[in-house]
């Protein structure tokens, strides 16, 4: 496929800008030496009665207009990263809300199509160029915007990605953004989630700024290229999902398995299956993200715009995976979300402050699986103004051999499950046929 030609790239302010500071928590932190979350949506070009209805010439025009305007709700987006390097040499990180700007991208795809990215069995390399900041980490945001769109024009439809700081905000806090924005577009005054900004930290012995035990000159800039692996989204219906979380929970005699756990499951298996690991003794780990902005108590505040997420590692063998069946392995994931309790939330919080440990995406290549995102995320309800998305897409951050991105289907019920694997491992799931 040809390259897209970027046609402008515009710096986007906060009009309701206001010097402030806000202070970064253990699970913001944490995210500091990996990538950005890069999330985007397939649309359908409006028909001209469509287009006639928006507030601008173009719709390029309109959707930057509507970018713009929903930055105001949220100011810390168009801030960047402070730092402040400390007497002890320690550092101290904050998000400087000082209206540097987003950046608004506009590129077109000259010869490309909707079918051009949705028929291929594996998702073109192209739509990697639909996103902006690839290659940059996290930190970088002291420097780089802490949001950017890329809108990508093609013959017959747009593409809209979006690249997010993750120190900023969780996949919850993106489609938070995300959401608010599609009712900006579509004609909207106000939003009807409006974001809680200021930090929580649990009581305890934490002091803000939290005081990092390195210089910041001392974080590692590499950025991991996955140019070896593929991608492929499968489509689970709700018929099909329904079936797996009744066997799961059939075969071990309970009702407490989700349809989530058993689909997951359903997965970790067949991937681990199709590579024809010899030894049975061979740990295999599957790295999942839980949300904790329910599990604390008391919950935190509607619309808490920051990371609240827990990430757990379910480990076992080969033979204890592949042996034991679904059900097995769905009430290992099913336990291991469980003991995320308010308490162990909380104290994982207070201990990190006293060892912090930067996340890379080695420690998540270190799992035959790691999960992102999830299938609760309001998706499909982003109309602009023309129309739903027919498609959702993940870009290049933080990808590797085992990185699952979960989002809902187009369909009720039914769940997409993006996959990046190495192409020997796709070809050995082609051949099984009770996973396909």
């Amino acid at each position: 496929m040809e390259e897209i030609r970027l046609i402008s790239t515009s710096v986007v302010q906060s009009s309701s800008h206001h010097c402030e500071r806000i202070e970064l928590t253990p699970w913001d932190l944490q995210g500091l030496l990996v990538g950005p979350i890069q999330k985007g949506l397939l649309f359908l070009k409006p028909t001209p009665s469509q287009q006639q209805q928006l507030l601008a010439n173009t719709i390029v025009d309109h959707l930057k207009i509507s970018f713009s305007r929903t930055l105001d709700f949220f100011p810390l987006l168009s801030g960047r990263l402070g730092i402040i390097k400390n007497n002890d040499n320690t550092s101290s990180f904050f998000v400087d809300c000082n209206n540097a700007g987003a950046h608004f991208i506009h590129t077109v795809a000259d010869n490309i199509t909707i079918n051009d990215i949705l028929d291929p069995m594996y998702v073109p390399h192209i739509v990697n160029s639909f996103f902006p900041l690839n290659g940059v980490l996290n930190h970088e945001g002291v420097s780089k915007p802490l949001i950017a769109v890329q809108v990508t024009e093609l013959i017959d439809g747009f593409f809209i990605g979006c690249t997010m700081n993750h120190v900023i905000g969780d996949g919850t806090s993106f489609w938070q953004f995300f959401n608010s924005w599609s009712e900006i577009s579509r004609g909207s005054d106000n939003i009807s989630r409006p974001p809680f900004l200021n930090r929580w930290f649990p009581s305890g012995d934490i002091n803000c700024p939290i005081r990092m035990p390195f210089c910041s000159d001392e974080l590692d800039n590499e950025f991991i290229v996955p140019t070896t692996v593929e991608q492929r989204v499968f489509h689970f219906t709700k018929e099909k999902i329904a079936k797996l979380k009744a066997k799961a929970n059939a075969e071990m005699s309970t009702t407490t398995i989700s349809s989530l756990q058993a689909l997951l499951a359903h997965l970790w298996r067949f991937v681990v299956r199709c590579q024809i690991i010899n030894d049975t003794n061979q740990e295999v780990g599957y790295k999942i993200v839980i949300g904790a902005r329910q599990r604390l108590k008391p919950s935190l505040p509607e619309g808490y715009f920051g990371n609240a997420i827990h990430v757990e590692i379910v480990n076992t063998t080969v033979g204890e995976l592949l042996e034991n069946g679904l059900g097995w392995a769905a009430l290992q994931i099913n336990k291991a979300v469980a003991l995320q309790t308010n308490e162990v939330v909380r104290n994982f919080l207070n201990c990190w402050v006293k060892n912090p440990k930067l996340v890379t995406i080695r420690d998540s290549a270190s799992a035959t699986l790691y999960t992102s995102s999830s299938p609760r995320f309001n998706v499909y309800g982003n109309d602009l103004g023309w129309g739903k998305p027919v498609a959702v897409r993940s870009g290049l951050s933080n990808k590797g051999d085992g990185k699952v991105t979960l989002f809902p289907g187009v369909d009720e019920g039914s769940i997409d499950i993006e996959v990046c694997l190495l192409p020997e491992k796709f070809l050995a799931m082609e051949d099984d046929k009770e996973f396909m």
